[in-house]
């Protein structure tokens, strides 16, 4: 039986589960009901599998319900409060930012774009990103909001994917002190495309930066701008962003979201996941370039009209207490944050975070991969100080919005660390074997959703066959996630990492996320990777990257003989590596998300490949001159 915590926040409103299970359909029909229309729908759900139109023929415009529905209401009300590395800060009430999203559709509009075109964004987080998406759905433009740590063959892939008419950048960005170069990325990106009609510049830096015939500079278009600009009036389907994912092998894959239905999932699970108040000071530390970040802090907190906190810049920077620093100085009530972060921030102690008053925060949330037991535990007290529910969010760039979730907002539940929980309403996940048969009680299998949902995308980017075969194909007229889960005696659902995410020892699977989870929960380890590398007689061995809390001098034999008992009890002797490395950093990319392709890559020597996202390039070297050693210990064990 898992470890359970009961926490008195939250509202039970059962009603809202128990409507959702009589009807789906009529239940997101509710939902979208809290929203403003321009139009109302005829029809709420056009299913034809795998394609799904929701609220067809209703008119709407996210810009509108983002900003034009609070400014009657709270003008005043911050809306952003931004802060930089340097501590500079910005606050922006819903009423700067509704002029300002006005003057930059104009600017847009000045330059040709028009309803249905493709406007790139590649920005770092300053307000002007979510300005710059708000203005392109102001005006009925398809925004594709593109990473600032992408490389430029990266974003020149994108760019042309989309066929973007516009590209909008800066001169720069702030990274641990240094400037990014982003415009020269751009340059380099779009050499040679006609399609391309001009560059939107914005002065972030202020370092003299050439300009070609295409360039604009955003101060000078926007001082001439209106600050008036009606909304244009859409369809519920209308294409509202492409996001890409990229993937370890192959092109990336341009996840296409609507209007309506992505309002909707987001309006509903925004305000169940976070029990959103007026006096809430929300906090997620997502970059705007991943799914969460649009969803999560773009979209869903301005829908609800809340305030809310964004930082450009590393989390650890100058130190490792930047976060609570900014939780403290701006009195965050809601903290959103993946596993990855918080294991950094472990690794650190507890006296750093201790030392900050935290106790503005009232809910706890992650994202991004499931939460090691024993990482959860420890934002549960340090952190939470014992009274913060965590709300442990499973979701994808394709559905949208969250999908697994504790929800505060309609129900208190007792939370299991590591779990997350139960699925929210009107969604219908199961747990299958290759079948497509639903596994028994806490055994593995595939997770898979069985009814379509509002959040949903609408397709792939010019790739409907694409999209049919990488998520349709698996299991008849269900969405295949990709990913591995368990769902225990109680319904609630445990993420066990991506299903080609699996090492083969053997003849027998072993998930890394398992693996690591168990490493991790040893007292004296931070972080952990693993990943295999090829053996003739077991087809792969186990090889384990152990990042160290700060100042733990145990011998490390005896700590990796430790590790390989507590691996034998918990998971068995199969899953024992072969050899356990530690080191003082794993290779992450600047959201914060340890970069396994690469760990694969260096193990089977192959070509390593975009390292564009990577946070520190001496993580990799730390990693190679490893597995350098064990090729030369395998060599001298052999002779």
């Amino acid at each position: 039986m898992s470890e359970t915590f009961s926490i008195g926040l939250g509202n039970d409103n059962p009603e809202v589960r128990k409507r959702s299970e009589e009807d789906y359909v009529s239940f997101w029909e509710d939902q979208a009901k809290k929203l403003t229309w321009f139009e109302p729908w005829q029809k709420t759900l056009d299913w034809n599998p795998p394609f799904a139109k929701w609220f067809e023929g209703g008119k709407i415009n996210a810009s509108y319900n983002a900003l034009d529905i609070h400014q009657n209401t709270k003008p005043e009300k911050p809306a952003i409060i931004w802060e930089a590395e340097s501590g500079e800060t910005r606050v922006l009430t819903y009423k700067d930012l509704w002029i300002e999203v006005q003057k930059t559709a104009n600017a847009l509009k000045s330059l040709g774009v028009e309803k249905g075109d493709r406007v790139t964004i590649y920005l770092p987080m300053v307000p002007e990103l979510p300005i710059s998406m708000l203005a392109c759905a102001r005006i009925g433009a398809t925004h594709t909001v593109v990473f600032s740590g992408f490389s430029s063959s990266s974003l020149r892939g994108r760019i042309e994917d989309s066929k973007s008419k516009l590209v909008i950048t800066s001169d720069g960005g702030y990274r641990r002190g240094k400037i990014v170069k982003l415009k020269e990325v751009v340059d380099e990106a779009i050499e040679g495309f006609d399609f391309v009609k001009n560059v939107i510049v914005l002065e972030r830096t202020k370092e003299p930066i050439p300009l070609n015939p295409k360039d604009k500079l955003w101060k000078d278009l926007i001082d001439v701008a209106s600050p008036e600009c009606e909304a244009e009036i859409l369809d519920s389907l209308h294409p509202l962003f492409i996001l890409y994912t990229s993937g370890t092998t192959g092109k990336p894959k341009g996840v296409l979201h609507g209007t309506g239905g992505y309002l909707t999932h987001l309006h509903s699970t925004y305000g169940w996941a976070f029990d959103i108040k007026d006096s809430d000071v929300f906090f997620c530390t997502a970059d705007i370039g991943w799914v969460t970040g649009h969803s999560y802090v773009v979209y869903g907190p301005l829908l609800h009209g809340a305030t809310e906190i964004i930082y450009e810049g590393a989390p650890d920077y100058p130190d490792a207490s930047r976060m609570w620093d900014i939780i403290q100085k701006h009195k965050a009530t809601i903290f959103y944050t993946t596993p990855t972060a918080l294991r950094m921030f472990m690794k650190f102690g507890d006296d750093i975070p201790n030392s900050f008053d935290l106790s503005t925060i009232r809910l706890l949330g992650t994202v991004g991969e499931p939460i090691n037991p024993e990482v959860w535990k420890w934002y549960y007290r340090v952190i939470g100080k014992e009274k913060c529910p965590i709300i442990d969010t499973w979701w994808q760039t394709e559905t949208g919005g969250m999908m697994i979730s504790a929800l505060p907002g309609i129900e208190t539940i007792p939370l299991k660390p590591g779990s997350g929980t139960r699925h929210v309403p009107g969604v219908s996940i199961s747990v299958v074997d290759e079948e497509g048969k639903e596994v028994s009680v806490n055994t593995k299998g595939y997770l898979i959703i069985k009814n379509p949902w509002p959040g949903m995308l609408l397709t792939l980017w010019g790739d409907d066959e694409k999209y049919k075969n990488a998520y349709w194909s698996k299991f008849e007229n269900s969405y295949y996630s990709g990913d591995y889960a368990r769902k225990d005696e109680d319904g609630y659902f445990w993420l066990l990492g991506r299903a080609d995410d699996v090492l083969k020892v053997a003849g027998h699977r072993i998930g890394t996320a398992e693996l690591e989870s168990c490493i991790v929960s040893h007292e004296d380890v931070a972080e952990s990777a693993v990943c295999g590398i090829p053996d003739e007689v077991k087809g792969e061995v186990i090889i384990a990257f152990a990042v160290l809390k700060e100042n733990v001098e145990k011998d490390s034999t005896l700590l990796e003989k430790e590790i390989f008992e507590k691996i034998r009890n918990d998971i068995g002797p199969i899953a024992t590596p072969q050899q356990i490395y530690f080191v003082s950093k794993l290779p992450k990319t600047r959201s914060g998300k340890i970069m396994r392709r690469l760990l694969k890559a260096i193990a089977n020597n192959d070509t390593i490949g975009d390292v564009s996202t990577l946070e520190d390039g001496a993580a990799v070297t730390e990693v190679q001159r490893a597995f350098q050693e064990l090729q030369k210990s395998i060599k001298e064990k052999n002779n």
